[in-house]
């Protein structure tokens, strides 16, 4: 299982990476793994903020729907157009061209509350 030891992590399985105060989020290899073929990606919320562990979208796959929860709090300012047509780039790429959305982050700092590479693991049982 791939958990990228240079991101963060939250309980509810997303991923967050942080550059400056854009950071850029996703649902990790455990989560795409445990819904199965992702068939829909639905993410209507470009030019809001939203708080952090507020739903900011939802995933469909073949047997779920699942909400997708933002890591921390930020203005959504590009959601990945690659997924409309490509909805699988989750399921292939999580950490790649899978991504979903880019924020621009209140306050970067609050990153330090999420979960590290290793606390993730414990998280999912690894």
């Amino acid at each position: 299982m791939n958990i990228p030891d240079n991101l963060k992590y939250t309980k509810d399985h997303e991923w967050i990476r942080i550059e400056g105060d854009i950071a850029t989020v996703g649902i990790t290899d455990f989560a795409q793994k445990e819904l199965g073929d992702i068939v829909y990606v639905d993410i209507n919320t470009l030019g809001e903020t939203i708080e952090k562990e507020a739903v900011f979208g939802t995933v469909e796959a073949v047997k779920t729907v699942s909400d997708l929860f933002m890591p921390l709090t930020g203005e959504v300012i590009e959601v990945n157009s690659k997924l409309e047509s490509a909805p699988d780039l989750v399921n292939t790429d999580p950490y790649g061209e899978g991504w979903m959305v880019k924020v621009k982050v209140a306050d970067p700092a609050s990153a330090n509350t999420l979960l590290s590479a290793e606390d993730y693991k414990k998280v999912i049982g690894l």
